[in-house]
């Protein structure tokens, strides 16, 4: 069984709807929710917002801090999760964003570069940045995998 799977059983359980806002994913992990058989009843929406302007416009990510920070920050997932959140009838949320290659990467923010923020309606908000190896594709499933397993393991730790 896969962390969608896992995780959807778990969203069901607990009565919680999952909403996904992603960038350099491109909407994997809500393609791999929505694999699932049944993940409408545990998955609302994705916001796939490759773009700044979509940022902005769709989850009220703020100008200032896309240009203080840039797009793969933590500081811009931590605004993605909280207008997915703000945006949906969701209970739970992951943003996504990061350079997936082969270009676009600095010293700074080398290729690899994934900056992620999970958030719940409850107040609990966690950011991590990790830098993964591998070609565009090994980047971006990597990507998709932590956005999963991080959710599963907040709410296994719910119940404990």
């Amino acid at each position: 069984m896969g962390w969608a799977e896992k995780l959807g059983k778990l969203l069901k359980q607990r009565n919680q709807v999952l909403v996904t806002a992603e960038s350099c994913t491109g909407g994997g992990v809500a393609a791999a929710i929505t694999d699932i058989a049944g993940s409408s009843e545990w998955f609302d929406r994705a916001f796939i917002t490759y773009s700044n302007q979509a940022k902005i416009e769709m989850l009220g990510v703020m100008q200032q801090t896309l240009d203080q920070h840039g797009a793969v920050s933590e500081a811009t997932v931590e605004e993605m999760v909280s207008g997915a959140l703000r945006y949906s009838p969701a209970t739970i949320g992951v943003s996504i964003s990061g350079i997936a290659g082969p270009g676009g990467g600095s010293v700074e923010k080398p290729v690899g570069t994934v900056c992620f923020a999970w958030a719940d309606k409850s107040g609990w908000l966690e950011r991590r940045t990790y830098h993964l190896d591998g070609d565009r594709g090994q980047v971006r499933q990597q990507a998709v995998e932590i956005a999963l397993k991080v959710l599963y393991e907040r709410l296994t730790s719910l119940s404990e």
